[in-house]
């Protein structure tokens, strides 16, 4: 493992322990991977330096020389290229990008659902995987030591209770027998559920649980970590069907397939790291932006629905509103006929005992218009009754229609949440956009005047050696002359 860790000036502790903890993707540490349009370049950092090899030339110009080196490397002091955790998160952040671009461009050329032999497909779990291995923490086992990020999955079902469905159905499938072929299960499911961005964005805000599995300067504690979250959530557009049952998931080798990604040599030596860290900058901006206007239609059209519930919701209120009022008239008549029921039959009552013989033909007319009133009461309790009804009816309606507006408030709420994030995001990409681009624009001013300097130097090199040459035939004809004298004084 000599020849394959990062050279240093002076070994101390930290290096080895940089060396065990970067040994699962070591063959990434000699390389410095920079994204060039849809192709990735690799080149060697024993190629990369901030320090020129010292050259002789005139003193003067040798200190205006120095100078400007020291401001090159004051520009990039705030990079170490010799950290190779940090160059590691680098490139598995730039291979997660280009994966995931290449499998969306080629699942929406393809026109059909992806299965599990898709060659980008594997290639994008190939490196999901890798991204969730970085910087795993030991744990010891009466096995043995042992890395799995099953634990770190495992945490979503606590976060988030739709998880759930994902986890139970991972245990309950049949030939997998060790933590990384329920990982890999795991992924694979919260792709077809098209959750997997949501999952990934769960556990990386909870950077206190996620300490428990990961060094603190593993991807998923950084920065790379929720911006290739963010990235998953272009994944949304594409369908997949994967069975697992016939698929031996314990025991693949993931291998990550760079042919799919690199570019020509030549090509890529023209490139510079600045111009290749501004491009995926801007990418990215653009793709927040994008995913900007989507959700801020979709926030449009969720307030349009609540403004539309919220009508309908004061409709029902004010006839609910008529409904109150009429069923307390119809109480009134109620009352009201009761009494007049009442004092009939005791008018009727009093008459009787009065005047026995009274006249037939009035007592006849009186039990009509008592039968009269008593129709007549019969008619208001049934329309009241059916009033009633209507009234609870209209209060069960009103009821689920307040659980819906809630409903949709909480959902707008958090729509409206995600917006204010996806804003701050796209401020903080113009902001390292624009300084990338003035670090560019300093950096190419430093190698012009390096570009002079070093002309200046080659124009008096030259004018040294047209010098040197005359001096050499003066020294020549000096030396004939010399001779020619001496012959003549012998």
């Amino acid at each position: 493992m000599s020849d394959l860790t990062p050279q240093s000036e002076a070994p101390t502790p930290t290096t080895d322990k940089i060396t065990q903890a970067a040994r699962e993707t070591i063959y990434l540490c000699n390389f410095r991977v920079s994204v060039d349009g849809e192709w990735l370049c690799l080149r060697e950092l024993n190629d990369i330096s901030l320090t020129p090899d010292p050259e002789p030339a005139h003193e003067d110009s040798w200190e205006d020389f120095t100078d400007l080196v020291e401001q090159m490397q004051m520009l990039d002091e705030f990079k170490d290229p010799k950290d190779p955790i940090a160059i590691e998160r680098l490139n598995l952040m730039n291979m997660a990008k280009l994966s995931i671009k290449g499998l969306i461009e080629s699942a929406l050329n393809l026109g059909r659902t992806l299965d599990s032999d898709y060659a980008p497909l594997q290639q994008f779990f190939v490196v999901m995987e890798h991204c969730l291995k970085h910087g795993l923490k030991s744990k010891k086992t009466f096995l043995g030591q042992n890395k799995s990020f099953w634990g770190p999955l495992e945490l979503v079902e606590k976060l988030t209770p739709e998880a759930g469905e994902i986890t139970a159905s991972v245990k309950d499938l049949p030939g997998l027998k060790t933590p990384l072929g329920r990982g890999r299960a795991w992924l694979r499911l919260a792709l077809m559920q098209k959750k997997l961005s949501d999952y990934m964005k769960t556990i990386i805000n909870r950077k206190d649980l996620l300490s428990e599995f990961y060094e603190p300067n593993a991807l998923m504690m950084e920065e790379e970590g929720a911006v290739i979250a963010g990235l998953l959530v272009g994944l949304n557009v594409i369908d997949a069907n994967l069975c697992m049952k016939g698929e031996d998931l314990d025991s693949q080798v993931g291998v990550i397939d760079f042919s799919m990604y690199l570019k020509d040599g030549a090509h890529s030596s023209k490139s510079t790291e600045g111009d290749g860290q501004i491009t995926a900058i801007l990418d990215q901006k653009n793709y927040v932006e994008e995913l900007n206007r989507h959700l801020s239609a979709s926030v449009n059209n969720l307030q349009a629905k609540v403004d539309a519930l919220e009508k309908s919701n004061t409709k029902l209120t004010e006839e609910l509103a008529v409904a109150n009022n009429r069923i307390i008239t119809l109480q009134e008549d109620l009352e009201r006929v009761k009494e007049e029921s009442s004092y009939l039959v005791e008018s009727s009552r009093k008459a009787s005992r009065a005047d026995g013989t009274a006249n037939g033909q009035v007592l006849g007319e009186t039990r009509k218009q008592l039968k009269e009133e008593t129709q007549l009461r019969l008619d208001v309790e049934k329309e009241l009754e059916v009033q009633i009804g209507m009234k609870q009816e209209m209060e069960l309606s009103m009821k689920m229609l307040e659980k819906d507006i809630c409903e949709k408030h909480d959902a707008l709420v958090e729509l409206r949440q995600q917006l204010d994030d996806l804003r701050t995001l796209n401020h903080e990409l113009s902001v390292k956009s624009q300084s990338s681009e003035t670090s560019t624009k300093q950096k190419s001013d430093i190698i012009s005047r390096l570009e002079e300097k070093t002309n200046q130097m080659g124009s008096i090199i030259k004018q040294l050696e047209s010098s040197e040459n005359d001096m050499a035939k003066q020294a020549r004809s000096l030396n004939s002359t010399a001779g020619k004298l001496l012959q003549r004084q012998q």
